[in-house]
């Protein structure tokens, strides 16, 4: 039953990822990719704060466990994109934007780190 759930998630996750992503080109563009970056840098501080919420509170027997795999492994799994962020890059590299390559790789990588550990702080102080 648990990969349904996570199916589910996934599905309801890439939908998701879709929309902000038209989204975000729409407000800002299609210049820069933006979309990604942010779903990215969303659903790393998405994935801390389920991490502190459903994992560790699950530790304590509360029962939030029960959630992690349609929230983590299906909704986030699906809204998140290492492969549309690589495609990214290359398009940017390959048109001779090396500064904008250089900068949405870093900041994207860096941005999704501090986000994710933002998350935990937050959900750690929610638990």
């Amino acid at each position: 039953m648990s990969l349904i759930w996570i199916a589910l998630g996934g599905a309801l996750g890439a939908v998701s990822r879709h929309l902000a992503v038209i989204g975000a080109g729409r407000a800002f563009g299609q210049g820069f990719p933006a979309g990604v970056m942010i779903v990215n840098v969303a659903g790393s501080f998405a994935m801390g704060l389920a991490a502190a919420l459903l994992l560790e509170r699950a530790g304590a027997g509360t029962g939030a466990g029960r959630f992690a795999p349609f929230v983590m492994a299906g909704f986030l799994g699906g809204f998140t994109t290492f492969s549309a962020f690589s495609l990214d890059f290359a398009r940017l590299w390959e048109a001779g934007r090396l500064g904008a390559a250089a900068l949405y790789a870093g900041s994207s990588v860096m941005l999704s780190l501090l986000a994710l550990f933002a998350g935990l702080a937050l959900g750690r102080a929610l638990a």
